[in-house]
């Protein structure tokens, strides 16, 4: 049934319905927005995103087909799914806000990393929506830290 169901404390095969696995999701990142939030948040996906690099675990996975590697950026209450499909499966790269590393280091591309694993995507100049995103994931990612200072 499918490739692999958990494939690394991160990285999870999500092509088939698992509670177990969904749990596991939410308690990382948090559940999903209801859909008043969504609106509130004017949307809480990213569009297609193209992958230029990766690290080798996920790359593994996204040379397995001859497709163009895509992916897709939920956000979350406590952080993030970045989402890609490989071989007809469907895989979820999970990263809480407080593992989050986000790198702009050249001109067209953000580099997205939890720990040792990374997914590098394309953000070309023109290409607005990516860029906004990706200042919407920071700054929930400053505000979900500043709220957790302001706790102490």
């Amino acid at each position: 049934m499918g490739l692999f169901f958990n494939i690394s404390e991160m990285l999870y095969n999500v092509s088939y319905k698992n509670n177990k696995i969904s749990q596991i999701i939410d308690e990382e990142v948090g559940e999903p927005y209801s859909l008043k939030e969504r609106l509130r948040l004017r949307g809480i996906g990213s569009s297609k995103l193209i992958i230029i690099d990766a690290s080798p675990e996920i790359a593994k996975l996204l040379n397995l087909d001859n497709n163009r590697n895509q992916c897709n950026i939920e956000l979350r209450p406590d952080g993030i799914i970045l989402g890609f499909r490989s071989l007809l499966e469907s895989f979820a790269f999970v990263i809480p806000f407080y593992k989050l590393v986000i790198y702009k280091g050249e001109a067209e591309s953000y580099s997205i990393y939890r720990d040792h694993q990374f997914v590098k995507i394309e953000a070309k100049p023109t290409d607005k929506a990516t860029h906004h995103f990706i200042k919407k994931i920071l700054a929930a990612k400053t505000n979900i830290a500043t709220a957790r200072v302001d706790d102490l």
